[in-house]
């Protein structure tokens, strides 16, 4: 809904000059930063808390917004506004890089996988560490993302190449033992095997590193992490793993925990054990509210009936047996593309694509892609028989 995302992108561009401080005081590191929790008087520096506050993931997070913004739009002048913030995320975690003992890999330190705890040999339980899994994500997309910017908007080639080195040696998404995807660089025991974050899978969704089509061993191992977490959670992590199981393209299991979404809720006790639903005003209990959980779910619908990564628009990915009858209109596909699609007794039956940039697509039903030129304000009209 990029009409809607203007108050966002004004809280992020206030954040950027307290997030300088914040680079330079606490980590004598060039850019900007902000870590997972902020206000409208621009905090931006890390939380109370070792196991939370020092995730220093969140601008990487934001600038994926206004990169996703672009892909969806295609707004050239939005990316020249957006482009110095983005660099500015970029500069920091370029300038936190350090090589890891062991594969010489570059990864961000100190960092956390936010919320969750590791084993250590000793029997201690700690939090900070070494490029969690989630966190080495956000900076290849990041990096992706100002690489790719640079070179369309023809600017600061010497800072992309700086890029491209560094990014190509990043600690890569694993897969441990178990054949799950790593969500530390070691494989430590973990106190709370069913914890509500699945933070390591970030390149599944919301980002675009783990896909069934392009990387198929990463996509298993991360169904077998969805599957030793289970389908518990409070609000906002029940929608988060309804997204999660839409990218990997098993709606039934994402319609279960969307349902479990949308349980009947009274609680508005703090709790992490359980939780989640509605109360009877619709709004997300946790609990209590929090408004991610309501606008998790929407996505997660949008997920399961249109997706666009890596170039590729798919139709109904995701569908769930029991929506055998249904239809949607406007939803926005990556590339500048309005799609609406009408199905019946669980079939594609009609989709139209609409082209806002005039670029050329892929679009892909049922174990078929085909290619798609359409003209700038035009459209195309796909019937049944596109998927025979």
């Amino acid at each position: 809904m990029s009409e809607l995302t203007q108050p966002l992108f004004a809280l992020i561009d206030s954040l950027q000059k307290p997030g300088a401080w914040t680079a330079h005081y606490f980590y004598s590191a060039r850019g900007s930063v902000a870590h997972v929790i902020t206000n409208p008087w621009g905090f931006t520096s890390p939380g109370e808390s070792a196991s939370w506050g020092a995730a220093n993931c969140g601008s990487a997070w934001l600038c994926q917004h206004f990169y996703d913004h672009y892909l969806f739009t295609r707004d050239r002048k939005f990316l020249q506004w957006a482009y110095p913030i983005m660099k500015g995320s970029a500069l920091f975690y370029s300038d936190m890089l350090i090589e890891e003992p062991v594969h010489d890999w570059l990864v961000v330190a100190p960092a956390s996988s936010p919320e969750n705890h590791f084993q250590m040999a000793d029997g201690k339980v700690a939090a900070v560490c070494l490029g969690p899994a989630m966190l080495q994500q956000l900076v290849r997309y990041v990096f992706g993302a100002c690489i790719d910017s640079s070179r369309m908007l023809g600017i600061d080639s010497e800072f992309r190449s700086e890029l491209i080195a560094k990014r190509a040696r990043l600690a890569p998404t694993r897969i441990d033992s178990e054949g799950r995807i790593m969500e530390w660089l070691q494989e430590y025991k973990e106190p709370e095997p069913r914890h509500r974050h699945v933070s390591h899978l970030w390149g599944l969704y919301p980002g675009d590193e783990i896909s069934p089509d392009v990387t198929p061993e990463l996509a298993q191992a991360a169904r077998k992490t969805l599957e030793a977490r289970g389908d518990d959670g409070v609000g906002w992590s029940l929608a988060n793993k309804a997204g999660l199981w839409a990218r990997l393209g098993d709606g039934n299991r994402a319609r279960i925990l969307i349902r479990k979404a949308l349980n009947p809720a009274e609680s508005q006790e703090i709790r992490y054990d359980g939780g989640g639903g509605v109360y009877p005003n619709l709004f997300d209990a946790c609990p209590p509210f929090q408004i991610d959980g309501n606008f998790g779910v929407c996505a997660a619908i949008a997920e399961m009936l249109v997706q666009s990564q890596n170039g590729v628009i798919r139709l109904l990915p995701a569908l769930p047996d029991a929506w055998k009858e249904g239809k949607v209109s406007g939803l926005r596909a990556r590339g500048g593309f309005e799609v609406d699609i009408a199905w019946s007794d669980g079939r594609l039956a009609s989709a139209i694509i609409k082209s806002e940039a005039g670029e050329p697509c892929r679009v892909s039903y049922g174990g078929r892609t085909i290619a798609l030129k359409i003209k700038k304000g035009e459209s195309v009209a796909l019937g049944p028989r596109f998927s025979d």
